[in-house]
């Protein structure tokens, strides 16, 4: 047996803490459930990934999540939830040919009206976002983009445009750690808000009653990749551009009940499954005390290391989700951070490496990620920055 052979033998044999930004981990009880289930659902003699989505089995797991998603979240009438594929990507686009309406907006250089809707740009994703509504009409950037994404400019100083159809933000940046503590309040008018709420989703309360609409990727806090959950409200679905591709028109797949064409049945059953154990656990706000608790242990290493770990995102912005950080003080150590990471996957922690546009070090601390994982991290930060600092 190879050296590479023992140590995958080694590692399997033990219990692994993944801080995966995503796909993420999922709710141990969550895995035990689903191995239960898997050659067998609700006693049918066969695998819930081999049952029709036109069957009554899964046409009641379809509303039944509806339904539990709806209560967990408040979610009132006035809201429609939709289950669809494709990520946020997909979002990017589908956002504005569903939302992006003509508002008498005349372009200088043409004289044409046009569709316009505006942007708050404070990451990596609400900037692709921007950069994708951009082919489908005019992006007002609704405030200046910050030179390094490390705060979020104060929501009253935002200028929102008299003709925009929707003002668009990220609730959480994966990757650049800013997160919005809660709903913002941009000077008004404006139009409806529309945010990305991905990898802070099922995290802490929200009042969906305020927004326009949210969509979230499943991968991070609330299962596997291949579906994306979006809440929008009713009196935003008839709006959609003509060219709009069926899949992606909210009013379509509303119409439908996300059955419009083959939904990804798996990934709906884990979400299902995942929901359960939120409802046992206590909740959103039993979720909400959890996260608080689990991102403050590392944030305190970090703030109390003299400087050895170092997060550049102002604290009122610091996501409680994700957490990159740096070591080695004013003068960043790529060698420090390399010995690192090679140590903590040694001690079993996996995918805490900082994105490949920013380096470093990211913690992702989604719902399932433990207290003892937690504690695992914050041990071993202590013991690397005293044997290097």
């Amino acid at each position: 047996m190879s050296a590479c052979d023992a140590a995958k033998t080694t590692r399997s044999s033990r219990s692994v803490s993944l801080f995966n930004a995503g796909p993420a981990k999922l709710p141990r009880p969550v895995l035990l459930r689903l191995q239960e289930e898997l050659l067998d659902y609700n006693g049918l003699g066969y695998s819930i990934m081999e049952t029709s989505h036109r069957s009554a089995e899964y046409i009641r797991l379809n509303a039944d999540t509806e339904q539990m998603l709806r209560e967990l979240m408040s979610i009132p009438s006035s809201h429609s939830i939709l289950f669809m594929q494709g990520g946020g990507m997909a979002q990017f686009s589908a956002i504005p040919l569903n939302l992006m309406q003509t508002k008498g907006r005349t372009a200088a250089e043409n004289g044409v009206e046009t569709r316009t809707a505006d942007y708050v740009v404070t990451g990596f994703f609400s900037s692709k976002a921007a950069q994708e509504a951009k082919k489908f009409g005019h992006i007002n950037m609704a405030c200046p983009v910050p030179e390094k994404f490390t705060y979020v400019p104060d929501p009253m100083t935002w200028t929102p445009s008299s003709d925009a159809s929707y003002l668009y933000y990220c609730s959480n940046e994966t990757i650049n750690g800013v997160e919005f503590p809660e709903i913002p309040t941009p000077p008004a008018p404006h139009a409806p808000l529309v945010t990305d709420i991905s990898s802070n989703f099922l995290s802490r309360p929200l009042d969906v009653s305020k927004l326009g609409l949210a969509f979230a990727g499943a991968q991070k806090n609330a299962g596997c990749a291949g579906l994306t959950i979006v809440i929008v409200q009713r009196e935003l679905l008839d709006h959609c551009d003509p060219r709009c591709p069926s899949v992606l028109d909210y009013g379509v797949v509303e119409k439908h009940s996300s059955i419009y064409n083959t939904p990804p049945v798996w990934s709906v059953y884990v979400f299902n499954r995942v929901l359960n154990w939120i409802q046992e656990i206590g909740g959103l706000p039993a979720l909400e005390k959890m996260n608080k608790a689990k991102s403050n242990v590392i944030f305190d290493v970090i703030d109390q290391s003299g400087g050895f770990y170092s997060s550049t995102v102002e604290d009122k912005w610091r996501s409680r989700m994700n957490i990159p950080f740096r070591i080695g003080g004013p003068n960043e150590s790529q060698e420090l951070e390399t010995a690192f990471l090679a140590g903590a996957e040694a001690r079993g922690m996996v995918g805490l490496k900082g994105h490949r546009s920013v380096g470093g070090i990211r913690a992702s601390l989604y719902n399932a990620v433990t207290e003892d994982d937690v504690f695992l991290l914050s041990s071993y930060m202590e013991e690397f920055m005293s044997a290097n600092h």
